[in-house]
């Protein structure tokens, strides 16, 4: 009988562990997965593409809070009924009467304003040849287009960017120690979202918010007032934390990439869309995307038991070099296989379509008018964990004349 490789196991509850690290890469080198201390870890571009689309997984966020010790609060209640997380035809009931409202025909005619935003955000610090990027550009530029979006004053952009970002930390590995504050966060959107719901029946608008107010009330109540305001959470903390982050760590990759980030200045219009595809690839915000085996299956040598937490490395697939040429480097004239940074299957994000659109706009009036882009000392970046992103991140550059 012919011996399989031993698989190696990575301890992703480490505060310290790196998705980029030696350690991975000699986990994928040796085996397709890899054991974790929750469940096992799909290493490979081949196996994840498979498994993705294996109706035997299904969505296996559900018990991450549990995993952590929480199992009750405000948090949880969410999280448990968020379409993150929401399976069969729950799910597929509010993809359905959702799915309209972020079609790229919703989102086009905003770009004008999206460009008019990341430049004024730009000229209030262009002159300095420094910022703390991930404050002074990711976070306001990423909550001002979801307030665009929804209908939602700009003037509560500060407040919402805070409350998006404790959430956040329910996807992090410190749950546990920030389960108060999360929660506060969850009762206080809850409150907020409630409020936008009241004011869209009053007085409706031309805007997403005011399209799933609809959809609640002129759809035979097919979506419910809670579903209805979950929703609203998950499309504020969602929106929110992607842009925000994903921008972050583009320009952090950019950064060590000066030829690319020139080849972007010279031609947006021709290498935008490719940017913002590699630094999905290379460097995403979504580190993995869990499943759970809804049955007891076998993949290759690997029984996989019903029941069983499966996590898709997303960074790990789209650098493995069984797949892509050059695979860690960023190269806006190669061809590429799909990444997975969206997810995939019947869970692929609802929202990618104005990810994509607003990460291609930003990513287009920063590199047209900076150059020399350098990430400064005193970084600071959340745990490689679920999803990641920077605390602070200070940036050098010279502005184009």
């Amino acid at each position: 009988m012919a011996q399989h490789p031993m698989p190696l196991h990575l301890d992703i509850s480490d505060p310290y562990f790196r998705m980029d690290s030696e350690e991975v890469r000699k986990a994928r080198a040796a085996h397709w997965y890899a054991e974790t201390d929750w469940g096992i870890a799909v290493l490979s571009y081949e196996d994840s593409s498979f498994l993705l689309k294996n109706p035997r997984l299904t969505q296996g966020s559900a018990k991450w809070p549990a995993q952590h010790g929480v199992v009750e609060g405000h948090f949880d209640s969410w999280w448990k009924k968020t379409l993150l997380v929401l399976e069969g035809a729950e799910h597929n009931r509010i993809r359905r009467l959702v799915n309209p409202a972020f079609t790229p025909r919703r989102i086009e005619p905003l770009h004008a304003r999206f460009q008019g935003l990341a430049n004024s955000l730009i000229d209030e610090w262009i002159e300095d040849g420094q910022t703390e990027f991930a404050g002074r550009f990711a976070a306001p530029y990423a909550t001002r287009i979801l307030c665009l979006m929804l209908g939602i004053d700009e003037r509560d952009w500060a407040k919402i960017n805070q409350l998006a970002s404790t959430i956040g930390l329910g996807l992090g590995i410190s749950i546990q120690e920030n389960i108060a504050e999360i929660d506060e966060a969850v009762v206080e959107l809850t409150r907020y979202a409630e409020s936008l719901v009241r004011s869209r029946r009053e007085s409706p608008r031309n805007d997403i918010l005011s399209t799933l107010v609809e959809t609640r009330d002129e759809d035979d109540g097919r979506l419910s007032d809670q579903e209805l305001i979950n929703l609203i959470i998950l499309l504020i903390f969602a929106g929110i934390d992607t842009t925000r982050n994903q921008l972050a760590l583009a320009v952090e990759s950019f950064s060590r990439q000066p030829d690319q980030w020139e080849k972007l200045a010279a031609d947006p219009d021709r290498y935008a869309v490719k940017a913002v595809e590699e630094v999905l690839r290379i460097n995403p915000i979504g580190r993995w995307i869990t499943r759970e085996a809804a049955e007891t299956f076998s993949h290759k040598e690997r029984l996989i038991e019903k029941g069983t937490t499966v996590h898709l490395f997303t960074l790990t697939s789209a650098t493995d070099p069984a797949e892509f040429d050059d695979p860690d480097r960023i190269d806006l004239d190669a061809d590429r296989s799909p990444h997975f940074a969206f997810g995939g299957g019947l869970h692929h994000c609802l929202g990618h379509f104005v990810a994509r659109a607003d990460i291609n706009v930003a990513l287009t009036a920063l590199a047209t008018r900076l150059t020399g882009l350098r990430v400064g000392e005193g970084a600071e970046w959340l745990p490689d964990s679920g999803n990641t992103g920077a605390r602070k991140l200070p940036v050098t550059f010279t502005a184009r004349p």
